[in-house]
């Protein structure tokens, strides 16, 4: 017990801080002055000047800003130029599109039928896993638009360019009119090209190109 003791006399305490410590050491508080309604500052030291209160509540504001725009569920206002309008995992059955600049628009796993794309700009649009059931995109500009895992059943694609388009995985174009279509380096299952091959007809007003030519038919 007297060893416990002795040692507990002699065991050095750690060294007092050094002042002034950066401002993390310190506990902030909301303290009112003159000046603003609040301002920050560290317990023990004379309420802020106006200067100082500025730039911490500007820096302030600007952290707070940040993480506002950080969060991902502000992240698609439309995805493209269509105004601030959604139209990404929406409803838009019947919606009229018809000849709107729509580039980069964002489709993903929207419900499309019988919506209307007649004579639109769609380059690099994404329509993937999206319901396509019945859309018209005649005449549409579809170049490198991604149509991965949709259903496009029953939809118009007569004289619209798909040049480079994505149609991977099980994407479908049952049912479809593909008259004067341009399918130029669109990826295809071999089950797909065989049946749109038995169907293909017609040359692309634009590209000049057969529909049965772009497609490798046999």
């Amino acid at each position: 017990m007297a060893l416990l003791n002795v040692s507990l006399c002699t065991a050095k305490l750690p060294p007092k801080p050094s002042f002034p410590l950066p401002l993390t050491s310190f506990p902030l508080q909301l303290s009112r002055s003159e000046h603003l309604p609040f301002q920050l500052q560290r317990l023990g030291e004379p309420p802020l000047k106006l200067g100082e209160s500025a730039a911490r509540t500007g820096l302030l504001a600007l952290l707070s800003a940040s993480l506002f725009f950080s969060d991902p569920a502000l992240a698609f206002k439309g995805g493209g130029p269509y105004g601030a309008e959604v139209t990404r995992g929406q409803d838009l059955t019947g919606k009229d599109f018809s000849g709107k600049t729509l580039i980069k628009q964002d489709f993903k796993t929207s419900i499309l039928r019988q919506a209307n794309f007649k004579g639109a700009k769609l380059l690099g649009a994404s329509f993937f896993d999206a319901d396509l059931t019945g859309a018209d995109f005649s005449e549409a500009d579809l170049r490198g638009a991604d149509f991965s895992l949709a259903n496009v059943t029953k939809a118009n694609l007569s004289d619209a360019n798909l040049e480079g388009a994505l149609a991977t995985g099980n994407t479908s174009f049952r049912g479809s009119n593909i008259n004067g279509a341009d399918f130029t380096d669109v990826p295809l299952r071999d089950d797909q090209r065989e049946y749109l091959c038995k169907v293909a007809e017609g040359v692309n007003p634009v590209t000049g190109n057969a529909t049965r030519d772009t497609l490798l038919c046999k």
